[in-house]
């Protein structure tokens, strides 16, 4: 029974469970008897396991930055692989809104449906629009500095924390030697921070198995039937874009893609049961710095790619936005389906790696831009969103991994005994 000690595991079993409690105790809007016991009761465990991780993300990406860059010391260096970085960033996040395009173009999801979105989630599309007041690209970018020092641990963008532990990095390089104190206390701060994070990982079985069942007793196999097709189409593109996209950049870069899958298990099953990649933003970056990357290639890559990088979100967001089109009739011409494109590659660095951030980006982009394409069509999407999240987030860890890894490679700070597994 060694097996059952094995984290990937505990997660499988969680989500299975709650899955099945799920559709054996649905909620009453999806079947279930008013009164009696639900499955949507669970969702507790899953949000506070959720907020006790992220809870700890900014804290871990300041002390690993600082201690990365500073202990570096070449600054030059680190532009450089910040650059490299992002321009790998805004090709691949390009070619995914390019792929979820040309996905929805031939699978056609929304046509022939009709569209009609009830009361209550109409008004539910008013709340996501209240929220995307604020999703300006002005507004992400303002957001980058924050407005205090406190105040870049408690945002919920990792990119304030990242942002302040640069300026710190840089101001500790012109100290010189005064600096190797304050370096070395950081250091140790880290790695109190990574042991409560494995301490909060052992319980991640419990909030897959609340999030599961959360999941499928508040919205009943009835509606993934209903839009099976979009739902399908999403995964079916996402999975085209990790084992062709970056199944070719990773073989063209001397790494196996299947390895890098098998290496990184534990967090895609717990980013599997919790739909939101942050869950394992800090044991990735601890997995990928012992796999041989440089500290200071992940702490920028990873960091910066939360924000930057997010290839599952652009797929999700070019396709449920023609679906919509298809599903209330609105012919787009190819150049106005170009032009969301372009909108959609700004629009998209602001969706976090968070649960709902992708919607709240979509509903944002359809009001402001002029392609008669109804936003509150999306009210229909609202059912199995958080379906289509765990696609999402998925496929943005392994986007983000493997920028990671390439970015490692192109500058020579990848250790290839220590990272022999991940190689083909």
């Amino acid at each position: 029974m060694k097996w059952l000690k094995i984290l990937y595991v505990q997660v499988l079993i969680g989500i299975g469970l709650g899955v099945l409690l799920g559709l054996i105790y649905p909620a009453p809007s999806a079947g279930g008897l008013p009164g009696a016991f639900d499955a949507t009761t669970l969702q507790p465990l899953a949000t506070i396991f959720i907020k006790a991780i992220k809870m700890l993300i900014a804290p871990i990406i300041f002390c690993t930055v600082v201690t990365g860059i500073a202990s570096m010391g070449d600054l030059k260096r680190v532009g450089r692989v910040g650059w490299k970085a992002l321009l790998y960033f805004e090709v691949l996040t390009t070619l995914a809104l390019i792929i979820g395009l040309v996905v929805a173009n031939v699978m056609q999801p929304g046509a022939g449906m009709d569209l009609s979105a009830s009361v209550q989630e109409t008004a539910k599309i008013g709340e996501f629009s209240a929220k995307a007041h604020d999703s300006s690209t002005l507004t992400f970018v303002m957001n980058i500095v924050p407005k205090t020092f406190v105040g870049a641990f408690t945002d919920e963008s990792v990119l304030p924390a990242l942002f302040l532990a640069v300026l710190v990095a840089v101001a500790l390089c012109g100290m010189g030697e005064r600096g190797s104190i304050v370096l070395e206390l950081l250091h140790a701060i880290g790695e109190v921070f990574f042991k409560l994070v494995a301490m909060f990982t052992k319980v991640a079985p419990i909030a897959a198995f609340g999030a599961m069942a959360y999941t499928v007793g508040s919205e009943g196999p009835g509606t993934l039937l209903k839009l099976a097709k979009v739902l399908g189409c999403v995964y079916l593109t996402c999975g085209l874009f990790v084992f062709v996209v970056l199944g070719l950049i990773t073989r063209w870069c001397g790494f196996s893609l299947w390895k890098i899958l098998v290496h990184i298990k534990d967090e895609l099953l717990l980013v599997l049961g919790t739909s939101s990649s942050e869950t394992a933003l800090p044991q990735l970056m601890q997995k990928l710095e012992k796999s041989g990357c440089d500290k200071s290639v992940v702490g920028v890559v990873i960091p910066s790619g939360y924000s930057f990088n997010l290839d599952g979100t652009c797929i999700y967001l070019t396709l449920a936005a023609l679906f919509v089109a298809q599903a209330t009739n609105t012919h787009l011409t190819l150049w106005q389906q170009i032009g969301l494109l372009a909108v959609l590659l700004l629009t998209s660095k602001g969706a976090a790696g968070v649960t709902g951030a992708g919607f709240i980006t979509l509903v944002a982009t359809l009001s402001t831009i002029d392609t008669g394409i109804p936003a509150s069509g999306l009210a229909v999407l609202i059912g199995i969103d958080r379906f289509m999240s765990e696609a999402r987030a998925l496929t943005n860890l392994i986007g983000n991994t493997v920028a990671t890894l390439v970015v490692a490679k192109w500058e020579n700070e990848f250790d290839a005994e220590k990272g022999a597994m991940l190689l083909r």
